[in-house]
């Protein structure tokens, strides 16, 4: 089968969403299809023998690490040379506009998948007014597929209540070879714990922007004597999170890839993730695959993947931080119990491999190719 992907985010910037589309990638053509990536330019031609077709573009105002592409004329050129078979666009915004109008235009069956939950976002960026207006665009634009995919239960049910159809699961995956427990390192942990390795450990993974509420880790470190924080990862709100933790035994760690960031999970005590506008939430697979014990939010997907009490904890964020902090605590206090749920943890990854999530999004795709050639005849 041929694939056109189209994505606003692909590599070389490190996200949640990248990581999914790369292993999809990868799985795709290992499986004998051919994939063309659609994206804003990041200097790539290829990727595990998918070709890359990169758009440049020009840095968000809000958010410079992301580049805004727009549709042009070439971008048909090279879909009819490269004669797709599915068009697949990823959190359609600007880029995959061009996806949704080259399949209309040419009767090519279409597939979205949603990842990103813009309209929360919009509250973080000053911008809460125009929530309703983006719902709006969201469904004119996902009512265009023949199917729309989201990474959890609660996206689904949230996608649908605003009136998106046609709204189906995309199972969750995680590269447990990346991350495993037996990665634990007393380099690593001294690195992130600024030499420190005897104190508590809490770690924080992913972008560092407003939308994840990484200010609300700073109660809980200071509820804890002695405790380090490590904040892997970066973005557009480091200087704001610098000045917030300052005085605080906070580390910003920068990037980790691979085995260097599978080693920081394994290492650490405790996950701490109180981020409310996850779609899913993939580094907490990471962080558990790696048996780290994770300290989440209930909201979101998070509770499609945590199971508060068996394979980590939940804490209500629209309460105060006294439920993070008294989660967090247990966990570090019961030796026995954060050592069960480091165990369920990894259990609870390991039903979830990138090759069967791969899998089942093939058979979507076929399902809507039958369908299309179905009404055709």
């Amino acid at each position: 089968m041929r694939i056109a992907l189209f994505t606003e985010t692909f590599l070389p910037k490190v996200d949640g969403i990248v990581t999914r589309l790369r292993h999809t990638v990868e799985h795709l053509q290992r499986q004998g299809n051919q994939v063309m990536v659609i994206c804003p330019d990041g200097g790539m031609t290829e990727y595990k023998g998918a070709k890359i077709y990169g758009v440049s573009g020009f840095p968000l105002p809000l958010y410079p690490e992301l580049k805004l592409a727009l549709p042009r004329p070439a971008i048909a050129e090279a879909l009819e040379q490269f004669q797709p078979d599915i068009i697949h666009v990823v959190n359609p915004a600007v880029l995959g506009l061009a996806g949704i109008f080259h399949s209309k235009l040419h009767h090519i069956p279409l597939v979205a998948s949603y990842h990103t939950h813009l309209p929360q976002y919009l509250q973080h960026y000053g911008l809460g007014m125009l929530e309703g207006v983006l719902w709006e665009l969201l469904k004119a634009a996902h009512n265009q597929a023949a199917i729309n995919l989201c990474t959890s239960t609660a996206m689904m049910a949230e996608l649908s209540g605003h009136g998106i159809e046609r709204v189906e699961l995309w199972q969750r995956g995680v590269d447990t070879e990346t991350f495993h427990p037996s990665l634990i390192s007393s380099e690593m942990r001294s690195r992130l714990s600024q030499n420190h390795p005897e104190s508590p450990l809490l770690l924080y993974v992913g972008r560092l922007s407003a939308e994840k509420e990484i200010e609300r880790i700073k109660p809980i470190l200071e509820a804890i004597p002695n405790s380090r924080l490590a904040l892997v990862g970066d973005g557009p709100h480091r200087q704001a999170l610098e000045k917030h933790f300052e005085g605080t035994n906070t580390y910003f760690v920068g990037y980790l890839m691979g085995k260097e960031l599978g080693a920081a999970f394994a290492s650490a005590d405790a996950f701490i993730f109180p981020s409310r506008t996850e779609t899913l939430g993939l580094v907490l697979l990471e962080a558990m695959a790696a048996g780290c014990p994770v300290v989440a939010a209930r909201s979101g997907g998070i509770p499609d993947i945590v199971t508060d009490g068996v394979n980590g904890f939940l804490f209500d964020p629209s309460h105060d931080d006294q439920g993070a902090i008294a989660a967090t605590l247990r966990l570090l206090e019961q030796r026995q119990e954060r050592e069960t749920i480091r165990q369920n943890a990894r259990k609870e990854a390991e039903r979830w491999g990138w090759a069967a999530a791969t899998s089942q999004l093939q058979n979507y795709y076929r399902q809507i190719a039958y369908s299309e050639v179905s009404k055709a005849a």
